[in-house]
């Protein structure tokens, strides 16, 4: 039997808001798992956190991050990474290591300590792909259960990789955002066919005074359908309005989730060419896995 260190972690926590949970498994030095373990491991988990992070020592400040879904790994998960960092650099004795830098399936990426001045650590997310497509907004609202014309036509519709495959769409109002149900089913489908990795629907409507956009978030073809706060989501996002000239890349707040008032708190800037995400997290379970 092997005996694993275990924690879960609430990502993008704030004083309104439990922000999105993540499992964390933290292997020593030498401590491997192979890709069907840390798949079980992962599937245990459906319906309990949305995403498994395995974290492992590489030595001089690097760590190697890997991601699974309860049905199959994923390239880069942000809330995940926030949570598992943050924790890290707690328990590691790192909190006066202004950044350490982490492998991941998207390259590696650099990570600011912020939590003694902000409490928070912000994480470089991976540079951008903006991907053509001939996607219909009357087939991306019948997909997202909508009226077509809850989509405003003052921003593109458009995909960004900057860690999944996002299809941006911009919603007119924030009750219109709100208000939204998808079905699970047809979404994971029009996903899948379309080849895209999540639904990021936004307003620029907010109920929060000084945030920059509410934000929801849909990655169905993983197993679950929202995910309430999101670091690839909203990178890809930043990465877009930086390229339509909606944000100078001075530090932001964004809000994500469903909830009018208590919603979640994704920060973001831009450094050196690179979106960063950030937040804080909030220890939930500290144990050992059993595997």
């Amino acid at each position: 039997m092997i005996k694993l260190s275990y924690k879960k972690i609430d990502a993008f926590t704030g004083a309104n808001s439990g922000g999105n949970p993540a499992a964390c498994v933290y292997l020593a030095k030498g401590q491997c798992l192979s890709p069907e373990d840390m798949q079980k491991i992962a599937a245990e988990h459906k319906g309990f956190v949305s995403e498994v992070v395995f974290c492992t020592p590489l030595g001089n400040n690097a760590y190697r991050l890997r991601y699974y879904a309860s049905e199959c790994e994923v390239a880069f998960c942000g809330h995940g990474t926030i949570a598992c960092i943050y924790q890290l650099l707690k328990d590691a004795g790192l909190l006066g290591v202004p950044e350490i830098f982490i492998q991941t399936n998207k390259g590696t990426l650099k990570v600011l300590n912020r939590i003694n001045a902000a409490d928070a650590v912000y994480i470089s997310a991976p540079q951008p792909l903006f991907i053509a497509h001939t996607l219909r907004p009357s087939d991306i609202a019948d997909a997202l259960g909508v009226d077509a014309r809850k989509i405003s036509a003052e921003h593109p519709i458009e995909i960004v990789d900057a860690g999944l495959r996002t299809l941006l769409v911009p919603i007119h109002g924030l009750d219109d955002l709100l208000a939204m149900r998808p079905d699970e089913k047809r979404l994971k489908e029009y996903s899948i066919s379309n080849a895209f990795d999540t639904v990021a629907v936004f307003s620029r409507e907010v109920a929060g005074a000084g945030s920059k956009l509410r934000t929801r978030v849909f990655p169905p073809r993983f197993g679950y359908l929202e995910d309430p706060a999101t670091g690839s989501g909203n990178s890809a996002i930043g990465y877009y309005m930086l390229r339509h000239g909606m944000w100078d890349g001075s530090p932001i707040n964004i809000e994500q989730n469903g909830s009018r008032e208590k919603h979640n708190i994704v920060k973001l800037r831009y450094e050196k060419g690179s979106v960063y995400f950030g937040g804080g997290a909030a220890l939930r379970i500290d144990g050992t896995y059993f595997l």
